[in-house]
């Protein structure tokens, strides 16, 4: 009989692009299993698991209900739905596999109760609810980034999605040729600095409102600028670059969203970013030096996410209400102009950075479910 792996994630890429990490991986070194992967008709997951060749098991999202509402009335029927579809998805697994969000919960219950091995992997610096639920009963924990707080927390780093783990090995073998790509597939110059800016598929208000008034400093000083400037967000950082010289605007490429990022940050000499934990992982395990600009709300989990490779060397770390024309003058501009101390920078980020998060983690998916690995 095949050994079944459940793997439990989805809502947002930052647990479904780990989830496919590691069912790829597990994928490679047990052909024959069975991997089955829960998530939500609503989530990414929906459009990401079967692209990436896996089927995917649906399962109610059931938010837990903050308040008096139709959803709280909704609530225990649909949470009766979520748990009977994770304890049929479980029956029979070696282990489970969680990383986080709505999904998650369910799947953590059911493997407790089926006595199922549990293994959980927490992206962010700061834990999530579902997770700190789950590493209660887990067998292992794996976690992103050093220092977060969960028993039995090993650090394995994140998952990197193939199209990352494949740069990151191209880059090793010929990080020149495979820039040039990069900034040809972007219709860049290969032969200037490329900043890359964004604020990921929503953008970020803050650095469409402020790097574009350092785009004449930039261009100058011999660089040009990728701004993926988020879906629907490209009319405000046009409008601020209306009024430059026309050698300005011809090195100042301005888009809302890029499908195909991997290519961007093949040529990419330097970051500007929010401080997500899937892009600190990619640009740490790539050795791509970084300004962080962490999202100004929520439980603050961005600024620890950054903390790590900042601490290192291999970033700049700068608060959203302090970004200005003049710090980036100050900070921005001399990266941009001084290759070496990029370099510096960029080694010191390697330094911090995991390349080889699904294996880490697999390992402990594979010691948890009592094979070897």
């Amino acid at each position: 009989m095949a050994e079944v792996f459940v793997l439990a994630g989805g809502g947002s890429a930052g647990h479904v692009n780990p989830m496919l990490a590691t069912a790829a991986e597990l994928r490679r070194r047990r052909p024959d299993a069975e991997l089955v992967l829960l998530g939500t008709a609503e989530g990414l997951e929906a459009e990401l698991v079967p692209a990436a060749g896996f089927e995917l098991t649906e399962i109610e999202k059931v938010p837990l209900p903050r308040r008096p509402s139709m959803d709280a009335l909704r609530f225990p029927r649909r949470w009766r739905s979520a748990t009977a579809t994770a304890r049929a998805a479980i029956e029979g697994a070696a282990a489970v596999v969680g990383f986080g969000g709505y999904v998650a919960t369910p799947a953590y219950l059911a493997g407790r109760s089926a006595g199922v091995p549990i293994v959980v992997h927490e992206q962010n610096a700061r834990p999530g609810l579902a997770n700190r639920l789950g590493a209660r009963w887990a067998a292992a924990v794996g976690i992103t980034f050093d220092g977060t707080p969960l028993p039995k927390a090993r650090l394995v780093g994140l998952p990197l999605r193939p199209a990352i783990a494949d740069l990151v090995r191209d880059r090793a073998t010929d990080a020149v040729a495979r820039s040039v790509a990069g900034a040809q597939f972007c219709g860049l110059d290969p032969e200037r600095t490329t900043v890359l800016v964004t604020g990921g598929s929503l953008g970020a208000a803050r650095l469409n409102a402020t790097i574009p008034l350092v785009a004449t400093a930039l261009v100058e000083a011999g660089a040009q600028v990728l701004h993926l400037t988020g879906k629907g967000k490209s009319a405000g950082v046009l409008e601020l670059l209306g009024a430059a010289p026309a050698q300005v605007s011809a090195h100042y490429h301005v888009r809302e969203y890029l499908t195909e990022m991997e290519q961007a940050l093949a040529c990419a000499d330097l970051v500007i970013s929010r401080a997500g934990a899937g892009m600190v992982s990619e640009l740490a395990a790539l050795g791509i030096p970084a300004v962080y600009v962490p999202l100004p709300i929520g439980n603050g989990e961005q600024r620890l996410n950054a903390r790590p490779v900042v601490s290192a060397g291999g970033g700049l770390l700068v608060e959203d209400s302090e970004l200005s024309s003049t710090w980036l003058r100050e900070h921005l501009l001399p990266l941009a102009i001084d290759a070496g101390l990029r370099a510096r920078m960029g080694a010191e980020a390697a330094g911090a950075g995991i390349t080889d998060g699904a294996a880490r983690l697999a390992d402990l998916v594979l010691e948890a479910g009592g094979g070897p690995r």
